[in-house]
């Protein structure tokens, strides 16, 4: 599953990310993203619903949305990947990179995302045999950082989070730096989004940032 994992995030050429405290919200959410055709997501791991609303997430899941894989992002010790692996996760995104995370998702074949922000990391995190690395904070690195190191890891897919706009010439610059997918978490489900519920908005808006993606990514 791992391989498919990568594979269907850099065809989706972006990665959706949030967390809502409330369970039944977080199920719209996932729900107008999907309908928007999303087929890979990852609830984060930020509140302390977030094991309660995964297992809600996991249930709709299989029951209506069965060729979505569903990970789970904020990943910071090997507890708490171990709690979301027995909720049934798929993969596994993190901040920050925990060699114990990696070693767990590798024993067990699974995708890990770290998060890196400097050579010397992207390095340890491919020790770990990270598949992809997730550029965090993206909005300070910039596209440039990108483009200035991946020479030195020639091969290497990454993943840029956070300050991702949903906007053409935004994207198109992350693309031509090198990445395989973009990160977007309250660029498009908002704020504004989950307080008032304005779901077909995000339904239009993910659909735009996936056409967006698809147009610009070469």
């Amino acid at each position: 599953m791992k391989d498919q994992i990568v594979e269907a995030i850099i065809k989706q050429g972006m990665l959706p990310l949030f967390y809502q405290d409330s369970g039944e919200d977080s199920v719209e959410i996932l729900r107008a993203l999907y309908k928007a055709g999303v087929r890979v997501f990852e609830y984060t791991n930020r509140g302390t619903k977030a094991l309660e609303n995964f297992s809600l997430l996991k249930k709709v899941r299989d029951a209506e949305m069965t060729d979505l894989f569903l990970g789970i992002g904020t990943i910071k010790s090997k507890q708490e990947a171990l709690d979301f692996i027995a909720a049934g996760v798929d993969f596994i995104v993190a901040p920050i990179i925990n060699p114990e995370v990696g070693e767990l998702c590798n024993q067990r074949g699974m995708l890990w995302i770290p998060g890196c922000m400097t050579p010397s990391e992207i390095f340890l995190a491919q020790q770990h045999q990270a598949a992809i690395i997730k550029i965090f904070p993206a909005n300070i690195l910039g596209a440039e950082f990108i483009s200035s190191i991946r020479e030195l890891f020639i091969g290497q897919k990454f993943i840029p989070t956070g300050g991702v706009e949903v906007e053409a010439q935004n994207i198109s610059k992350w693309f031509k730096a090198g990445v395989c997918a973009v990160g977007m978490g309250s660029k498009l489900i908002s704020k504004d989004v989950i307080e008032n519920k304005k779901y077909d908005e995000l339904y239009q808006n993910t659909k735009l940032a996936l056409q967006l993606v698809s147009e610009n990514r070469n």
